[in-house]
């Protein structure tokens, strides 16, 4: 991973001739100061990160923008038809439809999202063009869908031959329930650049052979993500419907905001919803990721096998373990 690697971009003297040391107010700049932040830093759920975050982790190290990381990060996974929890070769709904979600969210407090949309590659972008063009948050279905093309994106059939033979397979097996895995599902990414601006994106095709206009977590904010510039960020993923219950993103940054690190916020809000519905999570997984406002990250999951990426100057590109709650 030593190839890797990128100098640190002029963090301390961008504050310096800045003056947003002083802007920050005391407490962060004394942080800063001292060396605690990690600018810029990327981290993504799952091993999709290998090939995202370098993406974001290319606009970071020229000294751009977090929003622009992020965006671009996730679009390389949206691109990959390999990966089938998210845009392209995402898997379809039971009826053979792919359908995809997404949401992005500034520094600022901006955001956009896109839900049920269906035949434009790039959900992700369409979100960030509902954030900019228009006065709204979210836009979905049909609407979503004339959006985009009014904006200049094409559509496209999206089913991959693969996504395609594992739906008919599915039809043949199963008992027309959707497919709960124990994998991938999204991609969530958060970001911080070295003017310490945090902005995230969440995108996936959703539950494979979920009811036709299912939407989970991942187009909601305060659900599959939340960004508050002053305090922190989260993203989530696996099992939607717990996301949303338990305001999963928004609860993690609140729990940051209250002085838990971000790996404490993540294991709080998986402990608070364990203990609300332990007898309703059988089977099911749920994951987070958070980053703080100086670039400290924590991930954390309900059962095992949750696998997140962080890119930082010093480390790379990471694979890295989530522990977790439960031991199966």
């Amino acid at each position: 991973m030593e190839k890797n690697r990128q100098p640190e971009v002029g963090r301390r003297s961008f504050l310096k001739t800045t003056g947003m040391a002083a802007l920050c107010g005391p407490s962060l700049a004394q942080e800063i100061a001292s060396g605690e932040s990690r600018w810029p830093c990327v981290i993504s759920t799952w091993n999709s990160g290998l090939k995202a975050n370098p993406a974001a982790w290319a606009i970071l190290s020229g000294g751009g923008w977090a929003l622009d990381a992020v965006e671009a990060g996730v679009r390389v996974t949206e691109d990959d038809p390999e990966d089938m929890s998210v845009g392209y070769g995402g898997l379809p709904d039971r009826d053979g439809h792919v359908t995809l979600d997404a949401c992005i969210m500034d520094h600022e407090g901006n955001c956009g999202a896109v839900a049920f949309l269906q035949n434009i590659r790039h959900p992700i972008t369409v979100a960030r063009r509902v954030m900019e063009k228009t006065p709204h948050v979210m836009l979905v279905g049909e609407g979503a869908l004339r959006f985009a093309l009014s904006q200049g994106f094409q559509k496209e059939n999206l089913l991959t031959e693969k996504a395609r033979e594992a739906w008919q397979k599915w039809l043949q097996d199963n008992d027309y329930k959707p497919q709960v895995r124990p994998g991938h599902d999204t991609i969530g990414m958060l970001a911080i650049d070295v003017q310490g601006r945090l902005s995230g994106a969440c995108t996936t095709s959703g539950l494979g052979f979920k009811m036709h206009g299912r939407v989970g977590d991942s187009p909601i904010i305060g659900a599959g993500l939340y960004v508050d510039n002053n305090v922190g960020a989260a993203t989530a993923t696996g099992n939607g419907e717990e996301m949303i219950r338990c305001a999963g993103s928004a609860m993690i940054v609140e729990q940051m905001r209250q002085g838990r690190s971000p790996q404490e916020a993540c294991e709080a809000i998986i402990r608070r919803l364990y203990n609300w519905r332990k007898e309703k999570l059988q089977g099911r997984q749920v994951c987070f990721i958070a980053m703080d406002r100086l670039g400290q990250t924590g991930a954390f999951s309900l059962r095992p096998g949750f696998e997140y990426t962080l890119s930082t100057a010093e480390g790379g590109h990471r694979l890295m373990k989530a522990s977790y709650l439960l031991d199966r």
